[in-house]
């Protein structure tokens, strides 16, 4: 039997979510390696769509370089679908989601959409939230304190940095990955950390969570609902 690559199951499930699409309708597209397999794939029923709301500069630039025209958020009231990929879902479909950097505005995008399609391969799939390092947007002069805090729950937290530098997002923020959790109530974690001053965006996904998840897998595509 031919295993897939991890590259061969993003490729599945990016074709796969096209069916979620919804015809003459404006797409929500969420940011990352997954996703860029949706985007070459939605290029080929592009005159089907309207368009796509962006939840980054690099999504952004891959959907226009394919000729999909890109909307302003506040251009549109609401979306159809958002499809985005995850760092890790569990089997609630609750994520964390931001090793891409691009949470705040992922979460953005989602909140506008009637449903969330999650596209993965099926090593993000977890039992309990927190093995991947979680990303938390921050105002810079919050970063240290927003650690300090982290630490106090028994977490180990750092600053994220490119090229020797905190790395600075699309929103002009810095981000703090937390490792050393475990998210057992994905909802009450994501309300508290949103309440503790300068944080921007935590990158749980509990209130923007997944309807259902489109799964790589050795033996194909396993459709999740929530």
């Amino acid at each position: 039997m031919t295993t897939l690559s991890q590259d061969e199951l993003k490729t599945l499930v990016g074709q796969a979510a096209l069916k979620y699409v919804v015809p003459g309708e404006i797409v929500g597209v969420g940011t990352g390696s997954t996703v860029n397999k949706f985007i070459d794939a939605l290029a080929s029923i592009k005159d089907q769509i309207k368009g796509a709301v962006s939840s980054s500069v690099a999504s952004t630039e891959r959907l226009q370089a394919l000729g999909i025209r890109v909307f302003d958020a506040n251009e549109v009231a609401e979306l159809a679908v958002y499809i985005d990929g995850a760092d890790e879902i569990d089997h609630q479909g609750y994520m964390i989601k931001g090793g891409g950097a691009a949470l705040t505005r992922e979460k953005i995008v989602a909140a506008q959409s009637r449903q969330f399609v999650c596209i993965a391969d099926d090593s993000k799939l977890v039992k309990t939230l927190g093995t991947y390092p979680l990303p938390v947007e921050v105002i810079p002069m919050a970063a240290q304190r927003v650690m300090r805090q982290f630490a106090a729950m028994g977490a180990q937290a750092r600053l994220r940095l490119r090229n020797d530098a905190p790395l600075v997002t699309d929103n002009g923020q810095h981000l703090v990955d937390v490792t050393g959790l475990q998210i057992s109530d994905p909802l009450v974690f994501e309300a508290e950390v949103n309440q503790w001053p300068g944080v921007v965006t935590v990158g749980v996904f509990a209130f923007q969570k997944a309807q259902i998840c489109l799964l790589g897998t050795v033996d194909g595509v396993r459709t999740l609902t929530f």
